[in-house]
């Protein structure tokens, strides 16, 4: 039987600092949303309609599109950060998180959850745990979603899905890394994502971050990088028209 914990203060204050993690207050923004309204159709609708605006984007595609770049950071990466390097489980499912913006500040500030218990696993059981914590976050909120936003804004899911897998990715090979102290729970953790782990984890029927995944290349500021396989949009809605620096539309 799983264990429950808390997030020691310093573990809490590390994702708070560095992934924007919160705990949900009494009162928050007036254009804050619960994850789990977005679920809805009309408020699904309106929050993209809101948001089109908000980012001046030409299209619902493209404002799903970088939802998913902001949302995955918000949720994913500091789940499997607490996941792999502490040991614990948060409740990053959709009925637990609050998507807090703050006009005039972020269209996206953070994410604060209203239950911030933790659970770690049982000893010998810690794969078992490890699929509950997964499939919480993913097909209980980021994969409904994705399949939600992609057909109200006619995006091709297949964007929606890498953009969540870049920052799996980059968690595990920049932040907490592969190699030294915590690299075999790390590099176990990183390959059952990427490689074994079911779709059903993830909402679907297949998993979604496995198609993704290659080695990386030297791009065209000649700095090692994995080149993505589909186009995020980015430029679309950046101020000088940037583009990412692991574009496919880039010359590599």
């Amino acid at each position: 039987m799983n264990k429950q914990s808390r997030l020691a203060l310093d573990e809490w204050d590390y994702l708070s600092r560095h992934f924007g993690l919160r705990e949900y207050g009494a009162t928050h923004p007036v254009d804050s949303v619960r994850a789990l309204d977005l679920l809805d159709v009309e408020m699904c609708s309106d929050y993209l309609d809101r948001l089109t605006l908000l980012l001046k984007s030409p299209s619902r595609m493209i404002t799903a599109s970088q939802f998913f770049k902001r949302y995955a950071a918000l949720t994913a990466v500091p789940l499997l950060y607490a996941m792999t390097v502490y040991n614990k489980g948060l409740d990053l499912s959709a009925d637990n998180c609050l998507l807090i913006s703050s006009p005039g500040r972020s269209w996206l500030e953070n994410v604060s959850l209203a239950d911030i218990d933790a659970v770690m696993p049982s000893a010998g059981e810690r794969h078992i745990w490890r699929n509950t914590v997964i499939q919480a976050l993913f097909a209980g909120n980021i994969g409904k979603l994705i399949a939600l936003m992609s057909r109200l804004a006619n995006s091709p899911k297949s964007i929606l899905w890498e953009n969540v897998a870049v920052r799996v990715f980059s968690l595990y090979e920049k932040r907490i890394g592969v190699t030294g102290e915590q690299q075999e729970q790390s590099r176990a953790d990183f390959q059952y994502l990427i490689h074994q782990a079911p779709g059903a984890l993830f909402g679907e029927k297949q998993n979604p971050l496995s198609h993704f995944y290659g080695k990386p290349t030297f791009s065209s500021v000649s700095s090692p990088s994995r080149v993505r396989k589909t186009c995020c949009f980015y430029y679309e809605v950046s101020s000088v028209e940037e583009y990412c620096s692991s574009c496919p539309k880039l010359k590599h």
